[in-house]
């Protein structure tokens, strides 16, 4: 088994590398990600949907050059689709020539590497070269597919019944990704670096959406983004995230406003690029706007504590 590639020498310069890969990361997520690497652990990213996740293993993958393999969990995820099967068809195909050519196949002969399929845990497993695992809300699987976890990620292999245990030819940095829908277990969270990704502060979002839309106006930036994060301290049932925060900037700027629109109906006219329910959408009205973006407290629409100060 090879060691994981050479890290970055510091969690400062691995910042660098995220940055230069389009993903604007703090001091303390990127020294949760440079331990994950240096230690060879597996690093577990709990948070909101829309905080950046999922972005963050791309764009690890993306900076340091690694294959990036992905599973996305759900409910009723099973062995065959997350880790290998046995092509049926081709060992079906091989008894048939056996016999037409007047030979038996034995059964050893049919359980080989040959014929399994790679699902991509065992992808990730025998991948000749740096890799990064993503198993995407994980939250979403059953505890018995959290416990069949345990092997790959502590030791780093796969045992399959009628071949034995297969061993990593180099270790994957791998990113769990939780959004909380359910407690994950004990035994998961101890074999993982652990790491709370918030919505991000006013002026790290503003550097975010500056690298990921550099063609919107500055002005347009930094009004929109203290928007979003007073929209974000309601009361709402799906809370933006960036990826949402990146949509609505894109839609301002392709209307060519360079500045948040004094016109509500404007703004409400795309809304739809924030809000993604029903509730939400007829909460927050032309009235409400504006005293969001004047910064002022909503009337008839409580403040909760979620999302980042402003």
């Amino acid at each position: 088994m090879v060691a994981p590639a050479e890290p970055a020498a510091t969690p400062s310069g691995l910042k660098e590398s995220l940055a230069q890969a389009g993903y604007v990361a703090d001091e303390s997520l990127a020294s949760a990600v440079w331990l994950s690497r240096a230690l060879g652990r597996p690093l577990l990213l709990e948070g909101d949907a829309g905080v950046g996740k999922t972005a963050l293993a791309m764009a690890v993958a993306e900076a340091s050059g690694a294959t990036l393999i992905r599973l996305q969990c759900f409910d009723g995820l099973d062995l065959a689709q997350a880790s290998y099967e046995w092509n049926y068809g081709r060992q079906l195909l091989a008894i048939r020539l056996g016999e037409a050519e007047g030979s038996t196949v034995r059964a050893e002969d049919l359980f080989t590497r040959e014929y399994l399929l790679e699902r991509p845990l065992l992808k990730a497993l025998s991948h000749d070269g740096p890799c990064v695992l993503l198993i995407d809300e994980v939250d979403r699987a059953d505890e018995a597919f959290e416990a069949y976890l345990l092997e790959v990620l502590a030791e780093y292999q796969l045992t399959i019944p009628e071949i034995g245990t297969l061993k990593a030819r180099h270790i994957p940095q791998v990113f769990l990704t939780s959004n909380g829908t359910r407690d994950l277990s004990d035994a998961l969270r101890r074999r993982c670096l652990y790491h709370w990704l918030d919505y991000p502060s006013l002026d790290r979002e503003i550097s975010i959406v500056q690298s990921r839309v550099p063609e919107a106006d500055g002005k347009l930036v930094a009004d929109a983004v203290q928007f979003l994060q007073r929209l974000r301290r309601q009361d709402l049932v799906k809370t933006p995230g960036v990826a949402e925060t990146l949509d609505w900037i894109r839609a301002l700027h392709q209307l060519h406003h360079t500045t948040l629109p004094d016109d509500m109906l404007t703004v409400l006219s795309t809304l739809g690029c924030l809000l993604k329910t029903r509730e939400d959408r007829f909460k927050i009205g032309a009235e409400e706007l504006r005293a969001l973006c004047a910064g002022e407290p909503l009337r008839g629409v409580a403040e909760g504590a979620r999302g980042a100060s402003a």
